[in-house]
């Protein structure tokens, strides 16, 4: 049996749906609260649902009878500054729970973090799993959550857990809906006016999940894996979705001083509204930064070809015009 935590969001329900479709028995958690999602419901008979927050040990460990691997996929995210230190709890202390159940029964575990959680090159070089975040207030609550839960799993590996960590570039897919990287593709479809000089690894999220087999049937352990197909410049993705939709092009180059104004009127929207800011600041700070890196380590181990992200916008585009 196979466990998944997280098969509500973007990346666990490609996954639960390619686990399902070769063959596999599939568990998978969710909270009371979530709803499954649209890409799962075909397969409804085919999975075994089970209601188990990641803060309710009791609840893991039932969910985990029977399971000899597990994928975990959830966590929290959330751009209010008031979440910050209630987020990186959950997600760290879900980590932990869930770690040690999978120490305490011999359960092999893939863990999915993130690109956020790696730190960055020398300019001009390329960043490697072997470039570590360096703990920092100034990082945002999702990566410090993302680098304090890859701890949990590495304390749990010298500890005897057999497990294997992927840190995914940002994951774009026509299933993402309105969050995360669906948001980009809403934006620009809306009539997005302006770009960044920024840039940063794109991948299919089937490519993700294709990756996450791969390592999870291979003997590899106590390795992490950056999982990205192109590191693309922002200027050049918001084109070639804006033509994937037939719409017009964002013209307006808007510099790094224009970013800071936009996330700090933005924020202060949001203070009087109790909504959440429609940019915040350290994605204003990112869409001006670019990070490059190096898939050589993932090709390597599972020989996997990337899908062209040409390809993958072009197919997002034409799915969500349907």
């Amino acid at each position: 049996m196979i466990l998944i935590t997280g098969a509500t969001g973007f990346l666990g329900a490609e996954l639960a749906k390619l686990l399902i479709t070769t063959g596999n028995h599939v568990r998978c958690t969710k909270r009371a609260s979530s709803v499954i999602p649209a890409l799962l419901v075909p397969f409804g008979g085919s999975i075994e649902w089970v209601d188990a927050d990641m803060m309710d040990i009791f609840a893991l460990a039932d969910a985990l009878d029977g399971v000899t691997q597990v994928y975990h996929c959830a966590a929290w995210v959330s751009l209010k500054q008031a979440d910050k230190k209630k987020m990186i709890n959950t997600n760290v202390t879900g980590t932990a729970n869930l770690v040690n159940l999978c120490v305490e029964r011999g359960i092999r575990m893939v863990h999915v973090s993130s690109i956020a959680a790696i730190g960055s090159a020398k300019p001009g070089e390329l960043i490697t799993e072997n470039h570590h975040l360096e703990q920092s207030t100034e990082n945002d609550g999702y990566a410090i959550s993302k680098l304090e839960s890859e701890m949990e799993v590495w304390r749990g590996i010298a500890e005897g857990l057999d497990a294997v960590i992927v840190n995914p570039a940002l994951i774009i897919g026509a299933s993402a809906g309105a969050e995360g990287s669906g948001a980009l593709f809403k934006t620009v479809r809306n009539g997005l006016k302006f770009y960044t000089s920024g840039g940063i690894g794109f991948v299919d999220v089937e490519d993700v999940a294709k990756s996450m087999v791969a390592l999870m049937n291979s003997d590899i352990t106590a390795q992490r894996y950056i999982i990205s197909a192109e590191n693309r410049d922002y200027r050049g993705m918001v084109t070639e979705i804006a033509d994937g939709f037939g719409v017009k092009r964002p013209s307006f180059f808007a510099k790094p001083w224009v970013m800071e104004l936009a996330w700090r009127g933005a924020s202060a929207i949001a203070a009087i509204t109790g909504g959440v800011p429609a940019i915040d600041k350290v994605s204003a700070q990112t869409a001006s930064l670019t990070r490059k890196f190096d898939n050589s380590k993932i090709k390597k181990a599972i020989g996997i070809e990337f899908k062209p992200i040409s390809k993958t916008i072009t197919e997002i585009c034409a799915a969500l015009k349907q």
